[in-house]
């Protein structure tokens, strides 16, 4: 059994992971709201190639992608705490953002191609997967830029390695 107090791991430090989640998981609702609106009601109104964007049915199926993205933003931004530590090396904070953006989009892409036919897809096809990806970039990014705030300004405390 290990002690807490020799552990970079502390209640106190769990809790400022908990802080930090729960603060990027709101950011990246919101993003995902935001980013929901502005397709459903701008995008796909106005370039017809975007059209399959438009949210139809407001129900289950969209909350549960609002929980998914908010589930998303909270690990990242517990993630993120550790990842970054006390560095302001700003390719460690893009590559944390990128990291996770990256895996969301490629995700969603990989599963949208999966429901394609054998032939190689039209741009109509794949313009909506490549604007899901960069959406998903966009929602990391929102909340690396919002936990960077916190931090800077103490709310969140930096993970303190030793």
């Amino acid at each position: 059994m290990t002690n807490d107090r020799s552990s970079n791991f502390s209640p106190a430090e769990r809790i400022e992971s908990l802080k930090a989640g729960a603060l990027a998981g709101f950011c990246a609702l919101l993003t995902f709201s935001i980013i929901l609106w502005s397709n459903s009601f701008i995008l796909a109104r106005r370039f017809e190639l975007l059209a399959s964007l438009q949210i139809e049915t407001w129900g289950w199926n969209l909350a549960l992608r609002g929980a998914i993205a908010f589930i998303g933003g909270f690990l990242f931004g517990a993630t993120y705490r550790y990842i970054i530590r006390q560095d302001r090396n700003p390719q460690l904070k893009a590559g944390a953002v990128l990291a996770f953006g990256l895996v969301r989009a490629f995700g969603q892409i990989d599963f949208g191609l999966s429901s394609q036919t054998e032939k190689m897809p039209a741009i109509s096809e794949l313009l909506p997967l490549a604007v899901g990806g960069i959406e998903s970039i966009i929602l990391f990014a929102v909340a690396g830029i919002i936990l960077e705030e916190a931090i800077a300004k103490g709310i969140i405390k930096p993970f303190i390695s030793t």
